[in-house]
């Protein structure tokens, strides 16, 4: 009983007897219901996948916690930021030796107040961290009128705004291997985040910058754009070979985790 069909198959042949062969013995198994895994296994309830829109700014939201390396060895600083998917725009950040809860709170409450969040209007996206899962920012967002978001657990890929942003932060080429203290992590911060927002040509946004699409300038901006290639192809035609330049058009929806559209195919007869 203990054994498997091919352990019970040699133990036999061993012994000088031959019954069937090792397809047989799990033809038989299976149907007697036999064949299934011994052992007790865990099952993950299935999650339902994040399905997010956002046609213009301060619609969606996404928030996340990094770490930052502090002076000494296992000294370290979190970062929060929320960020709009639409614009690409840092709405809110803050620095603090832990990541809690009413940290997290607070931040976003503030963070509603200066975007004049009107309720039932937003959505806040994240993983599934102790802070984004605590009471006191569930009881807020509730308080506020906003929904919450999260993660599916186990799937990294869900989370792609902010997860894109802090690869962004790391890769500056003045992001420091570790920071000399809090103070010196806060005053980088708020140097990256004015360059992010309002000088950074983010490749998701057509080339502006986050600043000019979440303030609405980014029609004005395109424009502009759009006078330029004109008057450089009337000085010289020849130099575009296709025609008339366009500029690069703004996106006009971002989404997390986009529905696949589903296909059907009718076969003739």
């Amino acid at each position: 009983m203990d054994k498997a069909p091919a352990e019970v198959y040699a133990k036999l042949l061993d012994e000088g007897r031959y019954l069937c062969s090792i397809s047989t013995m799990y033809r038989i198994l299976r149907a007697n219901r036999q064949v299934r895994e011994r052992r007790d296994q865990c099952r993950h309830p299935k999650y339902k996948k994040p399905e997010l829109l956002a046609v213009a700014p301060n619609e969606v939201w996404s928030w996340d916690i990094t770490k930052l390396k502090g002076p000494e060895k296992w000294t370290s600083y979190y970062l929060y930021v929320i960020m709009d998917i639409f614009s690409r725009y840092v709405v809110g950040w803050m620095i603090a030796p832990s990541q809690t809860g009413p940290l997290a709170e607070a931040l976003i409450s503030q963070t509603c107040s200066r975007q004049g969040i009107e309720p039932e209007r937003l959505t806040i996206h994240s993983d599934r961290g102790t802070p984004m899962t605590s009471k006191v920012v569930a009881l807020l967002l509730s308080d506020l009128g906003v929904t919450k978001s999260l993660n599916r657990p186990y799937v990294s890929d869900d989370n792609p705004y902010s997860e894109s942003q802090f690869k962004t932060l790391k890769s500056h080429p003045t992001f420091p291997e570790r920071f000399g203290s809090i103070e010196d992590a806060r005053a980088w911060c708020q140097g990256l985040f004015k360059w992010y927002n309002n000088e950074h040509y983010h490749g998701g946004i057509a080339l502006m910058t986050p600043a000019t699409v979440h303030y609405g300038r980014a029609e004005h901006c395109n424009a502009n754009r759009q006078d330029v290639l004109s008057s450089a192809h009337i000085r010289h035609p020849e130099r575009f070979v296709k025609g008339q330049p366009k500029t690069i058009a703004l996106p006009k929806e971002a989404w997390i985790n986009k529905p696949i559209p589903i296909t059907s195919s009718f076969s003739q007869v």
